[in-house]
């Protein structure tokens, strides 16, 4: 299935197409009445086994069940998204989102009555300092709002709803806003059903805005991280183009500065009692559950909503584009153009013709974008996807240029690519094979509980039937290669807009003073009277399950001698085959240019296309993953093909044929890929800097071939070191059905030779951490920090340790960093800090911290970080909340499919070689709060930090950063160990 590089919930809604299966006259909607009276509806042939409730109220509830493990993932999506925002309230569905976790008049309060005089203060203040003008004014209105804020968090309890949903071992705990939806999120444990029933029917029951200012400033530093991503702000300038008059171009879900820092919280109010309602509600339960009992639950715990009236308000119609429209957005990163074409709605027949020829375009291995641009390597990478909401559907195409190249030209290869589609340039059996493609990537999405889940989400939001969802493939089989092209023609023309995202200043951030908030108030060690009783029901007692791996990984032992592990896939019919060598790039510094090369090249028979055609035909795919001491080469894919896939891959490695031009192209991408990398902050904090953090100059970051020794290499070399590999020891690793047919595959096509040894591996030294402060200039409105500190050499026995210290301090809602830095600071809306254990025995664990803020609280956030790395608070209740949410996950944690072996290999990485979860079950189990200090005390406390800086220079304090330690600040090119300038262009 096609990759796209897109933000979250923009990846999730570009699988719009991924539905159904088998023949149109199969799929028939049945209503059921169960032996409680409540009326169903399923759908025949529906691979998802969905019942559909509609309650008296007008709640839709969707369950459907998965037994793989102990969970239920759970959504509870409201059809409330930016779409409906007031005009000048723009952003209000998306922090309305963040305003629901904070309670009710039960939850999160110590005195509600009291309470609820000083927010009523609080919101005049508000609807004061909306409507003031004179910003001295407005200062003062909000040094009020910040003083009674202060006074009212005396009284307010934070995070308790996090700290419910925590204690039943929820994971994932979470919501996203877009255009028309607002969606809840949680997987919780299937034993923790009822009481996370009875948190979320109270917490949707009324909205309650406490601590609100210091929330509003979070989403404030959300709101500079979009600042921060060209790539969004590329999509709201595509938005506009696209929609100059709807607001799914006029309104982003984020909201504009000027709204943001001017909120109604009357106004949020009425949004809350206008779409909150059941009737435009939907709770989604996907997961180890029973039908009859849930659907009862449900109605108990939500049926006694009252229904109410929703009407949203009325969208313009968009008059139909006419013409090209062009749009520059710059920004540091690398350069991209995007193209889009805008068409009909969800659930019309543009959704099924733009999905086929999407795919028969970019499907990541025979569309003609994939053969004829990105295998030729006429860019750096191009690609396609699909956007469809309520009111209007887009393709959208991107490109992003080799060096030397234009956008413009990038732009004129991809529309050649539509022309393609226009002309009937395009083998008819493509669109059969896509629509394979696309039941095949379904079926592994949905041996996931979350991925139907999510599809139910996606069905509710969009008002779609549930029966037409699932019938799309069908209705895809159906179209012919004509009326494809008849609709190309008349979809695709000059009516398109044009984003160039080129490299430059930008001009437009919006740059505000830090507010000066108070902190407020936690109130750790209270509690409501709702959480009292909520920690008083009972919870069905769920046995953690620790696997055997010896029992649960079959080995045999080829004629030839290797050895062949096997896990039985009890699902379907798809499989997996490895073949694993236990040697990598630090073996061999040309093995992963040599793999990677393999990619782009043909054999003496087939063409590289005619290479991508053939795998694509076969429903199978195959690929190389190099890391620093592994190695290994995949099939996966129907199991039917397992022998031809296996022998079209063989034939490939031994036959695989070098093309000076091909390798060429291959060394100027590479060159690319470092202006690239250059120009990506995440790249440069997340990968440069904190690889100089624990290695310094001598990393395998830096151990890279300078372009000019790549471009003197031989890539009749490369190709031989590809076929060499099989005369080193190898091993192979099965997932699937029939152990005999896999042997038989093997023996057939493969053929190894003489076993060498493997080549010395080089060895790279982590270094030492401590008073060193490394800066990278970026033009940036926030600033990012990563505090890294190297710590005891890896031992199992602290893995129990850690795992609780990560729930109880670093990680999740209800954690301490995120409790002081965003909670009560509101110094960022990202923060949180780990102990990482190493992945390897012998190895260095690490301790590091994370926050990315406002450039002018850069000495604030480092302060309250550092802080709390050296004197953890200790909040007995935190602790225990924490440690039941360790036990419980670790409890419904399941290791299953080809899970069991690719786990067993992590553990056996690290020289464990039983089971030790059990152990660490117990451990946990025992472990009090002084167990925990004690661990921060020997493992954590007074670590010798390096800190790591990205921003602009401009606007941080240097000066301050020295008190740190010794401030370098490091040019990129000698980061990376890149060459300046770049030796290849066009």
């Amino acid at each position: 299935m096609k990759k796209t590089i897109l933000f979250t919930v923009l990846l999730l809604l570009a699988f719009v197409a991924c539905k159904k299966s088998s023949s149109e006259s199969s799929f028939e909607t049945t209503t059921t009445t169960d032996a409680n009276g409540f009326t169903y509806e399923t759908v025949s042939n529906d691979p998802t086994g969905l019942r559909l409730y509609t309650l008296e109220n007008g709640l839709k509830v969707y369950l459907s069940q998965n037994k793989a493990e102990p969970k239920i993932q759970t959504f509870i999506p409201v059809r409330a998204g930016s779409v409906y925002d007031p005009a000048d309230n723009t952003g209000l569905a998306h922090y309305l989102e963040h305003m629901v976790f904070k309670g009710t008049d039960e939850i999160g309060t110590q005195d509600w009555e009291s309470e609820k005089v000083l927010l009523d203060s609080i919101s005049n203040l508000y609807e004061a300092h909306k409507s003031e003008t004179d910003t001295d004014k407005k200062k003062t209105l909000y040094k009020q709002i910040d003083e009674v804020s202060n006074a009212a968090s005396k009284i307010s309890i934070a995070n308790e709803y996090d700290k419910m949903v925590s204690s039943l071992g929820a994971e994932g705990t979470n919501a996203w806003t877009w255009h028309e939806e607002t969606v809840y999120v949680n997987k919780i444990p299937s034993n923790g059903l009822d009481k996370w029933l009875h948190v979320e029917s109270e917490r949707f029951s009324q909205l309650v805005l406490r601590i609100f200012h210091t929330e509003l400033e979070a989403v404030y530093e959300e709101f500079n991280r979009s600042q921060d991503s060209d790539f969004r702000r590329a999509a709201y300038v595509m938005n506009d183009a696209l929609f100059p008059t709807h607001p799914y171009g006029q309104q982003t879900t984020i909201g504009i500065s000027e709204h943001l820092k001017n909120p109604s919280m009357v106004a949020i109010h009425d949004y809350f009692n206008k779409y909150y309602v059941p009737n435009n509600m939907a709770v989604i339960l996907v997961g180890d559950i029973d039908f009859d009992e849930t659907i009862q639950k449900v109605n108990d715990s939500f049926g006694k909503f009252e229904y109410k009236e929703v009407n949203h308000p009325e969208r313009p119609t968009e008059e139909p584009l006419t013409s090209v429209v062009e749009r520059e957005v710059f920004g540091p990163e690398n350069e991209r153009v995007n193209i889009a074409f805008r068409g009909k709605a969800m659930g019309t027949e543009d959704e099924i013709k733009v999905n086929l020829i999407d795919m028969i375009l970019n499907n990541s291995t025979a569309g003609l974008i994939d053969l004829n641009l990105n295998k030729k390597q006429l860019v750096q990478g191009a690609g396609c996807y699909t956007q469809f909401l309520n009111d209007y559907g887009m393709h959208i195409f991107y490109g992003n240029p080799k060096s030397g190249q234009t956008l413009e030209e990038v732009k004129d290869l991809i529309l050649g690519q539509i022309d393609e589609i226009k002309k009937g340039n395009f083998d008819e059996w493509l669109i059969e094979a896509v629509v394979n493609d696309l039941k095949l990537s379904q079926m592994r999405d949905y041996e996931n509980a979350s991925n139907v889940a999510y599809d139910y989400v996606n069905a509710f939001v969009h008002f779609q039937d549930w029966k037409d969802r699932i019938n799309m493939f069908d209705k895809m089989k159906k179209v012919s290669k004509q009326e494809l092209v008849d609709f190309a023609n008349s979809y695709y023309g000059d009516n398109y807009v044009a984003v160039y995202k080129r490299q430059g200043e930008v001009k437009d951030l919006v740059k505000v003073e830090n507010p000066g908030i108070t902190p407020i108030e936690l109130n750790r060690g209270k509690k409501s009277e709702f959480v009292a009783n909520f920690e008083k029901m009972e919870t069905p007692e769920l046995k953690p399950n620790f696997i055997n791996y010896q029992e649960a990984i079959e080995t045999a032992e080829l004629s030839n001698g290797q050895e062949l592990a096997y896990v039985p896939n009890a699902l379907n019919d798809l499989m997996e085959m490895n073949i694993i060598f236990d040697m990598g790039s630090d073996n061999d510094k040309k093995l992963s240019l040599a793999v990677n090369y393999l990619s782009y090249l043909g054999t003496d028979s087939m063409t590289p296309e005619e290479v991508s055609q053939e795998f694509y035909k076969l429903g199978v795919d195959y690929g190389v993953t190099t890391r620093n001491d592994q190695t290994i080469i995949y099939l996966r894919g129907l199991r039917e093909n397992l022998d031809k896939g296996l022998n079209l891959l063989e034939n490939l490695w031994d036959n695989a044929k070098s093309n000076q031009e091909t390798y060429d192209k291959y060394v100027l991408s590479i060159a690319k890929s470092r202006e690239d990398t250059k120009a990506d902050k995440g790249q440069i904090l997340w990968n440069g800097l904190y690889s100089y953090g624990a290695f310094g100059e001598n990393s395998r970051l830096r151990d890279i071939f300078t372009i000019a020794e790549l471009k003197a290499m031989n890539p009749e070399e490369l190709v031989n070191i590809v076929k060499d590999l099989k005369n080193y020891k190898h091993r192979f690793f099965y997932y699937g059905k029939d152990i005999a047919q896999a042997k038989t595959a093997i023996t057939n096509n493969h053929k190894a030779g003489e076993v060498k040894p493997y080549p010395e591996m080089k060895k790279y030294v982590n270094k030492e951490t401590g008073d060193n402060v490394y800066f990278v200039n970026y033009d940036m409105v926030q600033a990012e920090l990563l505090f890294l500190s190297k710590g005891d050499t890896f031992d199992p026995k602290q893995m129990a340790a850690s795992r609780l210290f990560n729930t109880y301090f670093g990680s999740g809602l209800s954690s301490i960093v995120f409790q002081e830095l965003r909670e009560s600071k509101s110094l960022a809306y990202s923060a949180f800090a780990s102990y990482s254990n190493a992945s390897k025995a012998g190895d260095p664990n690490y301790t590091y911290a994370y926050i990315g803020t406002q450039a002018n609280k850069l000495n604030q956030a480092v302060e309250s970080m550092l802080e709390l790395m050296n004197n953890m608070p200790e909040a007995e209740d935190n602790f225990n909340a924490a440690k039941e949410s360790t036990l419980k996950k670790l409890a419904a944690e399941r290791t299953d499919k080809a899970n069991i072996f690719w786990s067993y290999e992590r553990m056996k990485k690290r020289g464990i070689t039983e089971n030790n979860k059990e152990e660490i079950y117990n451990s946990i189990k025992n472990m009090t709060l002084a167990d925990l200090s004690n661990f921060f005390n020997e493992s954590i406390k007074n670590g010798a930090y390096d800190v790591m800086v990205v921003g602009n220079k401009n606007d941080v304090d240097v000066n301050a950063l020295a008190k740190l330690g010794k401030v370098q600040e490091l040019d990129v090119d000698y980061l990376f160990n890149y060459e300046t300038p770049m030796p290849i262009k066009n």
